[in-house]
């Protein structure tokens, strides 16, 4: 009976840190919003809403949603198109790549497997900008510089992403089962798709929110294959926002926002896999 007042209080006292760092966490994004409403007259007024005579001291009519409109206007549509269709297609080619791959060296025994899987993991220890100039320039040689497939072919097969998916089949995938599918007669693909993938969901949950946003977020290489501006992800897009001798930072934040609203969103549809994914290591059942 003593016990129950302070469990009680205990909760309270969790809710409480939880909402507190909640704010904490949720001020930044609440202030993206706002400037993003502001004009550029107005950006530098007030911390928050520019000040006025209105309710809360608050001059609500100074608010504006032209800055999303200026941004329709200079093409930010096609490159927030760019952005999804990029991101989205070296998620899902490199998920199913890689997840074949860790498959292939988790449970199949072919001769160079222990090879081969030192190789991936020595892959793991190279910076990624010191494969920038090789890159660029076996790009050159194929012909696929300033190309779709020039951007999106390097990333179908990270190493970072074929360990990760040996490592959970080995965790999650018993021989046993493998064996028992193959005595029955199914193929190795047939096992992959209907025994592998769905053992192995949670990582992939994972994995495709960590590819897209990788590849959502990517500045460098778009403008390194890239040289049509027709071409360029939304991230390009906005560095070219800010001006040599001045910005429209109100301009800025409305892009920053249609930046992040995609990636919150696909989190919050993700984040019950992508919390699976990275603890299903964490307990050996």
């Amino acid at each position: 009976m003593s016990s129950h007042p302070r469990s009680r209080s205990s909760r309270m006292l969790t809710h409480l840190v939880l909402i507190v760092l909640a704010v904490i966490v949720l001020v930044p994004y609440a202030w993206l919003i706002v400037a993003s409403l502001k004009t550029k007259e107005d950006f530098f007024s007030g911390m928050f809403f520019p000040p006025g005579d209105g309710f809360l001291g608050v001059a609500w009519s100074s608010l504006t949603l032209d800055n999303y409109t200026n941004l329709i206007e200079k093409g930010f549509g096609r490159a927030a198109i760019n952005s999804v269709f990029y991101a989205s297609a070296s998620a899902i080619f490199a998920t199913f790549i890689c997840a074949a791959t860790g498959y292939a060296l988790a449970k199949s025994k072919f001769r160079g497997r222990t090879l081969m899987t030192l190789v991936v993991l020595g892959s793991l220890i190279v910076p990624p900008t010191l494969l920038i100039a090789p890159s660029y320039e076996l790009l050159f040689d194929l012909g696929l510089l300033d190309s779709v497939w020039g951007l999106l072919l390097p990333t179908f097969a990270p190493a970072f992403g074929v360990f990760l998916f040996r490592q959970a089949v080995q965790q999650s995938v018993p021989d046993e089962l493998i064996e028992a599918a193959r005595i029955d007669g199914c193929s190795e693909s047939g096992i992959f798709m209907v025994i592998v993938l769905p053992l192995i969901r949670p990582m992939i949950g994972a994995f495709l929110l960590i590819t897209f946003l990788g590849m959502w977020n990517n500045f460098i290489s778009p403008q390194i294959v890239l040289q049509t501006a027709s071409k360029q992800p939304l991230s390009v897009a906005i560095a070219q926002l800010r001006g040599v001798y001045k910005t429209d930072y109100g301009l800025l934040m409305a892009a920053t926002v249609v930046s992040v609203t995609p990636v919150a969103v696909l989190f919050l549809v993700l984040q019950k896999q992508f919390i699976s994914g990275l603890t299903s290591g964490a307990v050996k059942g």
